[in-house]
């Protein structure tokens, strides 16, 4: 996890690094703080590859093509020639995340400030008991968001039984998720990256 600015600042990682169809998504994008975000998290990803794999930034870029309407540009992204390589990224407001291991994965990061509602609508996408767990407390949106970014990691995984590693970043002002099937490399600016246990999610220095 990285703030967008902290990404496009490395020289190593640049726009000219994207395939054609990644150029005409990112210029569909208008608003130019979202192109950033969106540039950043897709260099991110490749970054995360990179240090995964051993491959070079340049033959690390991702495909996507979508199980539904089988067309390529969008769907969870994948690496080619590497089947049993997951790759997950996220983007939001100036923070973006990369995740990348074996099987399935998802990550999902937020403004810490963001309060996800209404609350109709979060009983559609999150459980009932946690819901009435978190309406409980004082204050209920940092908890809200807890589980809002949770969910949104395991429906990136799209997997039964993935473990679950959440952390918040004060500096950043963020709070993160990533749900995955085996151990995964999730970048992190130095300290700021999770700590885990052998076999876990585990941080690298961005």
């Amino acid at each position: 996890m990285a703030t967008t600015r902290e990404v496009l600042a490395r020289r190593e990682l640049h726009q000219g690094l994207l395939e054609p169809w990644e150029h005409e998504r990112l210029a569909a994008v208008k608003v130019p703080g979202r192109r950033d975000d969106v540039l950043a998290s897709r260099l991110l990803l490749r970054l995360c590859v990179a240090r995964h794999t051993g491959l070079p930034l340049s033959a690390c870029a991702p495909a996507q093509r979508c199980p539904g309407c089988g067309r390529a540009g969008h769907g969870r992204p994948y690496l080619r020639g590497h089947p049993g390589v997951g790759l997950s990224l996220s983007h939001a407001d100036g923070l973006v995340a990369a995740a990348v291991g074996p099987g399935a994965i998802g990550i999902d990061v937020e403004p810490a400030a963001r309060r996800p509602g209404p609350l109709r609508v979060l009983r559609r996408l999150l459980p009932e008991a946690d819901l009435r767990e978190a309406a409980a407390l004082p204050d209920p949106g940092p908890a809200l968001l807890r589980l809002w970014v949770r969910r949104e990691a395991l429906l990136k995984a799209d997997h039964p039984g993935p473990r679950l590693l959440e952390w918040a970043d004060p500096e950043r002002s963020a709070v993160a998720a990533v749900a995955c099937a085996g151990p995964v490399t999730v970048l992190a600016p130095g300290a700021a990256a999770p700590a885990g246990r052998p076999g876990d999610p585990h941080g690298a220095a961005l």
